[in-house]
């Protein structure tokens, strides 16, 4: 479908008289999931009896005491974090072994039994108060398996997964995110659960109504299909999910990574991939920490196809992140700060015409990325565009072409120099309302 097309850009503003063109088309984000998109890059945090056993899916039945850091500083986690360009930090509170980082009183298993702290301390209250210092957010990964608690595997213990959830909701300040992950095995009885999401959700929602929820079906954010922090080029914000059951089973892999062009909800990807070759820290994986540059790499692949970045960063059994770690995040920051720093058509001349964009400098640039978005909040339209660029605007040769944009697209080709850039939208579902258009020489 081909129709007039609609700029909104930083720096310098067309609107079309054809104010009928905004109005939504299709699926569009709810406002806490507008803010969940401009994050575009936090932290994930693992930590638990697995750091100090050096397991990555604990048992259930360790000693609690095996839990304990003796220097924990979760203010230098927010502090890094921060540092790192990182919205935010989203805290694996229970994992699969069921051990809380709270002391929750639904559970046996928690800090309290440990040594830690004389049994008085509490991780979540510790990072909360940490992350409104430094001030970013901070979300909770609330495991439903779990592995200790005698009544998982009975219609009793989905009550009580629903206390332990009111606990964290109602009792440390709002978070921004609520991640469930996929993982249903066998409790300590040897049976599985039969989760009553619905409930979980409801309850959820009515304890923090702006959380914005992750499983791999959503509700409102969805698991991309792998661990490696790649998002397809093609990637839709919209998805279908009737006829799949969270928790037992999502979309195959290729819709949830590329997402489904007339989905009914708009539940957008995020890309999440540690730091390390595990989710916990492990002494022997040091050699393994990703560089700053291959950091910028998967920020290309996640956010630069209109995603967002869920790092993890595991701290090591002192409670601190190792310097490696922390190393490499603040390569990224400085190589993403390069890479972004000097817009080459801050300067230009916009021409908006039907289904093209046409971007005149003053003197030719040299140039390797363009950055492109859509106004999303009115829907996900573009379906493909070309980019051309030449020495004036009747001698453009393409250069790149791709599929979808959404809230931001960073496509690179070989390096070239022109005056003259044109976008060219070559199929969309309805008329396009486009966002900044930017262009940048990044050294890869």
């Amino acid at each position: 479908m081909r129709s007039n097309l609609f700029l909104f850009f930083t720096f310098s503003i067309f609107l079309s008289p054809q104010l009928n063109a905004q109005q939504k088309v299709g699926s569009t984000p709810s406002k806490d999931q507008l803010a969940w998109h401009e994050k575009e890059f936090y932290l994930f945090i693992h930590f638990g009896p697995n750091t100090f056993t050096n397991l990555e899916w604990g048992h259930g039945s360790e000693d609690p005491n095996v839990f304990n850091p003796t220097a924990i500083d979760c203010n230098q986690w927010a502090r890094i974090a921060k540092a790192a360009g990182a919205k935010g930090i989203i805290l694996t509170a229970k994992h699969h072994d069921g051990f809380s980082l709270w002391p929750s009183k639904y559970s046996k298993h928690t800090v309290r039994e440990s040594k830690w702290m004389n049994g008085k301390g509490d991780v979540v209250k510790m990072l909360s108060e940490a992350c409104k210092k430094a001030g970013i957010d901070m979300g909770v990964y609330i495991s439903p398996w779990d592995r200790n608690h005698p009544d998982y595997g009975t219609p009793k213990y989905n009550e009580i997964y629903i206390q332990t959830m009111k606990e964290l909701l109602t009792g440390y300040g709002k978070f921004f995110e609520l991640w469930w992950d996929g993982a249903n095995g066998e409790g300590p009885n040897g049976k599985k659960q039969v989760y009553d999401f619905k409930r979980f959700q409801d309850s959820a929602l009515s304890y923090q109504p702006q959380l914005v929820i992750f499983s791999d079906i959503g509700p409102h954010v969805r698991w991309i299909g792998n661990e490696q922090g790649i998002i397809n080029e093609t990637n839709w914000n919209t998805l279908d999910t009737v006829g799949f059951q969270r928790g037992a089973g999502g979309p195959p892999t290729d819709s949830l990574n590329r997402g489904n062009i007339n989905g009914s909800a708009w539940i957008p990807g995020e890309a999440d991939v540690s730091i390390r070759n595990g989710w916990f820290y492990h002494e022997e994986e040091d050699k393994t920490v990703k560089s700053g540059k291959a950091l910028f790499d998967l920020y290309l692949k996640n956010v630069g196809r209109g995603g967002n970045f869920l790092l993890n960063v595991p701290p090591n059994r002192q409670g601190l992140f190792s310097p490696v770690d922390s190393a490499a995040l603040m390569d990224f920051k400085k190589i993403k700060d390069a890479a972004f720093k000097n817009n080459l058509f801050s300067k230009a001349v916009i021409k908006n015409k039907p289904n093209e964009i046409e971007i005149c400098l003053a003197q030719s640039a040299t140039f390797n990325t363009i950055q492109l978005q859509e106004q999303i909040k009115f829907g996900q339209r573009v379906i493909s565009f070309e980019i051309e660029a030449g020495d004036s605007e009747q001698n453009l040769k393409k250069i790149a072409s791709s599929t979808t944009i959404g809230r931001k697209k960073i496509i690179q080709f070989p390096t070239v120099t022109a005056k003259c850039i044109k976008i060219k939208i070559t199929a969309t579902k309805a008329t396009p309302i486009m966002g900044a258009v930017a262009g940048f020489l990044i050294n890869n």
